[in-house]
């Protein structure tokens, strides 16, 4: 019985959140803006305001969480791809933001939206951080398998590096007007190439290995 109850509380929680992060998007939507106040917000929806601070303590946090559905959303449909445990790095991050792309169609309009009056993203600090242990781990594998080279000191900044290309992608998807954001696509594609050969062994990598070679064997 206990685990029961436990077990429709959680799920009436969960109900609450989405029923709020929903009408907060209508609302941001119908009034090309945030609402003036968390009070006026909840008397609308008809909930009491404990019920919002039950889930959420501030519009921003509603806004993070819808971040995060988009990011927990993409990570479902790409491991739920039967060969996607068989990607190289490189297949992993390209296959990444294609479905990041699909998924944020749905919610095209509410980012454009809030996106206009929060252009620096200043509401995505929980959406980096997971996005950030996604790339750790990419880049990782990546180092095991060699499709990035170790290097002093860089080596530690390319996770900073994909997070300032995956802003730009963002960016640049919301101002594409191509058919089917062609123009994204192939921006995702060569943008992704081009990190992954710039962190890769490179005729240089090969000249200064060759040069430590000469100087211990002189």
């Amino acid at each position: 019985m206990e685990k029961n109850r436990n077990s429709k509380s959680a799920g009436s929680k969960a109900g609450q959140a989405e029923k709020i992060k929903k009408s907060y998007k209508e609302q941001v939507l119908e009034h090309g803006g945030k609402p003036s106040s968390i009070f006026k917000f909840v008397k609308d929806l008809k909930i009491k305001e404990e019920v919002f601070y039950d889930e959420f303590n501030s519009f921003e946090a509603v806004e993070q969480e819808i971040w995060l559905d988009l990011l927990r959303n993409t990570m479902e449909a790409i491991q739920a791809e039967e060969l996607y445990a068989q990607y190289s790095a490189r297949e992993k991050l390209l296959a990444f933001y294609y479905t990041f792309i699909e998924v944020m169609k749905g919610e095209r309009s509410f980012i454009l939206q809030t996106a206009r009056f929060e252009p620096r993203l200043s509401r995505v600090k929980a959406f980096k951080k997971q996005f950030m242990a996604f790339i750790d781990e990419i880049l990782l594998e990546a180092s095991e398998t060699e499709e990035v080279k170790k290097r002093p000191y860089v080596s530690d900044q390319y996770g900073e590096g994909i997070w300032v290309q995956f802003l730009f992608v963002l960016r640049f998807w919301l101002k594409d007007d191509s058919k089917g954001f062609e123009k994204t696509d192939a921006v995702i594609e060569k943008a992704v190439n081009l990190s992954f050969d710039l962190m890769g062994k490179s005729p240089l990598d090969a000249a200064v290995d060759l040069a430590k070679f000469l100087l211990q064997n002189q």
